[in-house]
């Protein structure tokens, strides 16, 4: 053991936990475990490039082990604050910062400064709705969800796109050869109104929240190239459909979450207008176009920024005063305009590129709004110490996001399922996140394991391929063997079961719940099979989801670990009286066992949520539960 220790998960260490609100006091404590005279202990403090070296305080001695103590308050400012410490001892100076992998815990002693911890500081008045906290949400790429239409008819099909003749193909791209751009769309003819008649089904699933890739008039079949903010893309229905879907699904208890792509338009859009497809003039055709400034140009008309080089989207300058009295300030300005016609918050696309100025205002006009609305943010990382472009980002400081999409769980989980991370390596990476969100944050992440941007989960469940080695030919035909399905099916019963019991709010993208399969865009985006639904898979999720639902443990709870070695991965979700246990063995062959102290949450009888007749009994200790190959238990206990 180092002779050194902080462990930043222990509150003996480090009080409070995790991140703190601006003006906190915060008490930090090392030991140190020598038979030689130490000189003197210190803590290396700094923020916004401001350094403060603090005396530690000599606070117990016993056997040998020194204990020294510092305590402090935060700044008034929201931020990250770093610190780690060193000890002087005879001619020698002693480093103790953070792990090399930088995930908090216990840390590690160098001869030179090492990695810092890292404590968020927040805004005070940061809060998240708690409906967004206990729901789950539903993803849905609308073109490929349900045709809603009375007689089938694809609704007022663009010029040009290519219309599949049967709802179960496989989708794909129609590639110009020279440039390999997209040269037609491809629809299948899914809209709002077939959204308003599967709402039955979405209430039976358990959702309580529905979130919408793009609903504007675009091109695409993504559309996220904006052409209009304020219409609905008429193949998807128009303005009225939308306001009766919110209108609709709020009889059901459901809400309606929007994709919100304000960092770059469509070139075939009102505000650009490259094709002349719109009246009026674009910032493309006219320096005098009432849109010229929201637009980059490097040498006009022709060369311009993009969202990633691609033409077809040009980047917007966000901090134009005009842009954001279109998008934010105006009395009619797109986030009014839609939240007045029912929605219910905003899911913001490519997150860190757009200004922290413009995700404050955007965040301040959504609130006043609505109080109760929500604001996610698609971000890929840890968001709380997010850089990009060379900028530190404010995400989740209080006054920017009350949530972002949570692709470190679905990575570290599926890294777990599929055997190539061990329990205790994908526990200590939701440690991280804890230890670096806000409370309000972490419990409001945005729990994924599928989504547009990604193959499908049960496609990497079955094979543990991405696909990257594959052709696009080979992709489009892919599909698991029975036995590669069978697998994949069973891992993702673990991996979904984790995704409802963990603190956050899980997201089914459309589709995972009835087993589909697929490589990454465009083949992730198939059609729904209704009709052809995994059944047996589909009931499992609602079991599951209706747990989590029904418990408050599971929706609202504490979380506390119970055993996270090897293949087994176990813990507690404690609200009020309820106390849920949550195990599971991801290894497909091998019976597994977990030994934990569930007698301290509870002694006597816990009941088996999975399988009403099973139940454990836990007395005082340990307490072994064994696990068949990928199976899980869910045990309740009650005062």
């Amino acid at each position: 053991m180092d002779w050194i220790v902080h462990d930043s998960h222990d509150e003996f260490y480090r009080r409070p936990f995790g991140a703190v609100p601006c003006g906190s006091r915060v008490r930090l404590r090392v030991k140190v475990h020598s038979k030689e005279r130490v000189d003197s202990a210190h803590v290396r403090l700094w923020k916004d490039g401001t350094e403060q070296n603090l005396d530690m305080q000599r606070i117990r001695t016993a056997d040998g082990v020194l204990v020294y103590e510092a305590e402090f308050e935060v700044s008034q400012d929201p931020g990250l604050l770093w610190y780690y410490f060193y000890i002087i001892k005879g001619n020698g100076v002693y480093y103790y910062g953070n792990n090399h992998q930088r995930l908090g815990g216990i840390g590690v002693v160098q001869e030179q400064p090492p990695p810092s911890y890292q404590i968020t500081v927040y805004s005070p008045g940061f809060t998240v709705p708690d409906w967004f906290k206990e729901t789950v949400l539903y993803q849905i790429y609308v073109d490929r969800f349900f045709n809603g239409a009375e007689d089938g008819r694809v609704l007022n099909p663009r010029e040009g796109s290519l219309i599949h003749g049967c709802w179960n193909d496989t989708p794909l791209y129609v590639r110009d050869p020279d440039n390999r751009g997209i040269r037609r769309w491809t629809f299948f003819g899914g809209n709002l109104e077939g959204v308003i008649k599967k709402l039955p089904y979405l209430k039976e699933l358990g959702i309580g929240a529905i979130y919408l890739n793009p609903v504007f008039d675009s091109p695409s079949n993504h559309k996220y190239d904006t052409g209009d903010y304020l219409n609905i893309d008429p193949m998807y229905g128009d303005n009225e459909t939308f306001r009766r879907l919110c209108e609709k699904a709020k009889e059901y208890g459901i809400r309606i979450i929007l994709d919100g792509v304000f960092s770059h338009t469509g070139s075939d859009s009102i505000y650009f207008n490259k094709e002349g497809n719109y009246p009026g003039l674009g910032a493309y055709q006219s320096k005098e176009s009432p849109y010229y400034r929201w637009f980059r140009f490097i040498e006009y008309p022709h060369i311009y920024e993009s969202w990633w080089g691609i033409g077809t989207l040009p980047n917007v300058e966000e901090m134009e005063p005009s842009y954001q009295e279109f998008i934010i300030d105006g009395d009619n300005s797109v986030v009014k305009y839609w939240m007045r016609m029912g929605a219910a918050g905003w899911r913001l696309d490519v997150a860190d590129e757009l200004p922290d100025g413009f995700i404050k205002k955007l965040r301040r006009t959504v609130k006043a709004v609505d109080p109760e609305a929500v604001l996610i943010g698609e971000v890929w990382e840890d968001a709380s110490n997010k850089v990009s472009y060379g900028q530190q980002r404010a995400f989740l400081w209080g006054e920017e996001l009350d949530s972002v999409m949570n692709y470190p769980f679905r990575r570290h989980l599926l890294d777990f399922v599929l055997g190539n991370k061990d329990a205790l390596q994908f526990h200590r990476q939701m440690m991280s996140l804890y230890e670096n969100y806000p409370r309000q944050a972490f419990f409001a992440s945005m729990n994924l394991v599928g989504s547009h941007d990604v193959a499908r989960i049960l496609t990497l469940l079955g094979e543990g391929d991405a696909g990257d080695r594959l052709k696009e030919t080979e992709k489009e035909k892919a599909r698991l063997s029975a036995s590669q399905r069978a697998l994949g099916l069973a891992r993702l019963r673990v991996m979904s079961a984790v995704q409802m019991t963990f603190p956050g709010v899980p997201c089914i993208y459309y589709g995972d719940e009835a087993g589909m399969e697929g490589y990454a865009d465009p083949y992730n985006r198939g059609p729904y099979p209704w009709g052809r639904e995994e059944r047996g898979l589909l009931e499992w999720y609602r079991t599951i989801v209706a747990l989590r639902n029904n418990h408050q443990a599971l929706r609202a709870g504490e979380w506390f670990l119970l055993a996270a070695d090897g293949d087994v991965y176990g813990y507690l979700r404690k609200k009020g009286g309820e106390r849920i246990a949550v195990f599971v063995n991801r290894n497909p062959q091998d019976e597994a066992r977990a030994i934990a102290d569930i007698g301290r949450w509870g002694e006597g009888e816990w009941q088996d949520l999975l399988d009403r007749r099973g139940k454990l009994v836990a007395g005082k200790g340990k307490t072994e539960v064994r696990l068949l190959p990928l199976e899980t238990k869910i045990l309740l206990k009650t005062d």
